[in-house]
């Protein structure tokens, strides 16, 4: 495995690769890290691909960004075409979880030809309710609740978590982990204010622009109400040739499995280079 430490504009991205072949490049979710999107598994640098991680600005292992408001998708795409440029990689299959699923859209919408394929793990970016008051609200409350209290902090403004009994230990168990993986917590809590008032496009409709290989991976409600599947099933209905995954019901969701999430992208990854 290889590490590297990528500037940009100041920022330094702390970044791992590992495997050859196919380029494909993981994006965590806000306040996760690289290691959240399939959870450890090795199976894609096994089968032949060339994984990369890394972790967003102000996260993990990475700087904050120099200002607190510069955590929008604008940031957050070009931080990626900075990863993509500093690995030499021209193209690649890029698989990202909520934030992540937002950001390689971005990329996708505005610098098609560093795309051979998505995977949109869970997003959650709706237009018609990005600015609701209640919504940013929550955000800034679980902000404030991290800046102020720190991980314990940040799980008493989360609540219990909305989701059936047998799994809100194991959530409020992941969030506490996810949290101590960080540097610089007090970025996280600046990011926590600031994606989720940014915009990685105007309209669903935008997305019918994208002609990749695409496979969008939406949760049911009752596992994770935060991502809702009708956003996963409009983002799919959007993009021309979209693959839609959804969970069996009563079974622990494909979003959480990193052993099932590979073969989705490994999936995507043969069908991109086939179409190239």
């Amino acid at each position: 495995m290889a590490e590297h430490l990528i500037d940009r504009s100041g920022v330094r991205l702390s970044a791992e690769e590992e495997g050859e072949g196919t380029p494909v490049v993981l994006l965590h979710g806000l306040t996760a890290t690289r290691r959240y999107v399939v959870m450890g598994s090795s199976s894609l640098q096994r089968s032949g691909h060339r994984v990369v991680s890394y972790d967003a600005r102000g996260h993990g292992r990475s700087d904050p960004a120099e200002e607190p408001a510069a955590y929008t998708y604008r940031d957050l795409g070009a931080d990626l075409a900075a990863v993509l440029d500093r690995l030499e990689i021209d193209r690649a299959v890029l698989a990202g979880a909520s934030m992540g699923a937002h950001t390689i859209l971005w990329l996708a919408l505005n610098a098609v030809e560093r795309v051979a394929g998505l995977v949109l793990i869970t997003p959650a970016y709706d237009p018609e309710v990005n600015e609701d008051p209640e919504r940013l609200a929550r955000w800034d409350a679980l902000a404030d609740g991290l800046e102020r209290g720190g991980v314990e902090g940040f799980v008493a403004a989360y609540g219990t978590p909305q989701v059936p009994e047998r799994w809100q230990e194991t959530v409020v168990k992941v969030i506490r982990q996810r949290l101590s993986q960080h540097e610089h917590p007090g970025a996280v809590a600046d990011a926590l204010r600031a994606v989720p008032r940014s915009r990685p496009f105007d309209r669903i409709q935008e997305l019918g622009e994208i002609s990749v290989p695409v496979a969008v991976v939406a949760s049911g409600d009752e596992a994770d109400p935060g991502h809702p599947q009708a956003i996963g099933e409009a983002y799919a209905a959007a993009i021309p040739g979209a693959r839609l995954i959804t969970d069996e019901p009563g079974r622990s969701p494909i979003a959480w499995q990193g052993s099932q999430l590979s073969k989705v992208i490994a999936a995507v990854a043969e069908q991109a280079m086939g179409s190239s």
